[in-house]
C-alpha cells in the first residue's frame, strides 16, 4: 500500500510511504531535517511497520509535542488498520 501522509506539528510537511505485507519497503520526507530523516527512513525501510511504531511513537521535537518520528509512527498506524479492512 502506498500512503501519502500530511504531518502535523513538525518541520516536514509530508510523509511518502510503501508498506507491503506489514513489511516499510519505503519512506521519504518532505522539509525538516534532511540527513535525520534520510537516516530515519534507511533505518526502517525493511522493518516490520509494528516494530518501527514501537520504537517510534510518543518521541518529541524539542518543546512540540510530536516529532518527525512520532508522526512517522502515526502514518504506520493508519496503514495497518486500513490493511486490516
Amino acid at each position: 500500500m502506498v500512503k501519502i501522509y500530511k504531518t502535523k506539528g513538525t518541520c516536514s510537511t509530508q510523509i511518502d510511504l510503501e508498506v507491503e505485507d506489514g513489511v516499510i519497503r519505503s519512506v521519504g520526507f518532505t522539509g525538516g531535517c534532511n540527513g535525520n530523516l534520510q537516516g530515519i527512513s534507511r533505518l526502517v525501510e525493511g522493518m516490520k511497520a509494528e516494530d518501527a511504531i514501537a520504537k517510534l511513537k510518543g518521541i518529541r521535537c524539542g518543546y512540540k509535542s510530536t516529532s518527525c518520528p512520532d508522526q512517522l509512527s502515526k502514518a504506520l498506524e493508519e496503514i495497518l488498520a486500513e490493511e486490516k479492512n
